[in-house]
């Protein structure tokens, strides 16, 4: 059994033949050895930087993804809506147009004095309910003609006209919105040719007719 003589140190293995300056170089070696760790943590953070770079680019891919599904809904709510709208419209358009025989005949009682008693009622009923539902009558006698809302039915001439005018309403027209569902069909008079027009005739009546040579 070997004994440990106290007070001396351990000290490390040298291999056997080595000399006091290869002890010295085995210990510079070692501490070089130590700033390596810098050097790896260098490339950690060049490969974190990498895939920062990635996860960001496929951020701005999802987020333009996100943006461009996002206007497509709008744009397709906006359509939808409008679809609805247009809908709308022609159904009640459709209704109103089938229930306007009734409504002349509604007017034409009431031109003769028959509208009286429950049909009374009952028509003025209807025309509120029709009128609720956006439908408006236009057409009047001395307006100007205009063909896109006027069907001429008579045509005559008249010396007290400076245009083409409606002078008698035979059926109004009526329109929803700014859509027509009907014209006014009105009966319309041209100035006679070869007439002074009334303006005219009225200057030279006040300035006391043309000048006599």
């Amino acid at each position: 059994m070997t004994e440990e003589t106290p007070g001396f140190d351990e000290k490390p293995d040298v291999p056997s033949g080595a000399t006091p300056d290869d002890a010295a170089e085995s210990a510079e070696s070692s501490e070089k050895e130590g700033p390596a760790a810098p050097a790896g943590d260098a490339a950690m953070i060049v490969g974190l930087t990498a895939q920062l770079d990635q996860v960001r680019t496929a951020l701005n891919e999802r987020t333009a993804d996100l943006q461009r599904l996002q206007a497509e809904y709008q744009n397709y709510r906006r359509r939808v809506e409008r679809d609805r709208i247009t809908v709308k419209e022609i159904a009640t358009a459709s209704l109103l147009t089938e229930l306007l025989p009734v409504l002349d005949d509604i007017g034409r009682a009431r031109d003769h004095g028959e509208l009286v008693g429950g049909f009374k009622s009952v028509a003025e009923s209807l025309e509120t309910a029709a009128a609720k539902m956006g439908l408006q009558q236009f057409g009047k006698e001395g307006e100007p003609f205009d063909p896109t809302i006027h069907e001429a039915l008579m045509h005559s001439y008249a010396p007290d006209v400076a245009e083409t005018t409606c002078v008698a309403v035979l059926q109004p027209g009526y329109r929803i919105g700014e859509r027509t569902i009907r014209p006014a069909r009105v009966a319309v008079a041209e100035p006679q040719p070869g007439a002074t027009p009334k303006d005219e005739t009225a200057t030279d009546e006040e300035s006391g007719g043309p000048e006599e040579g």
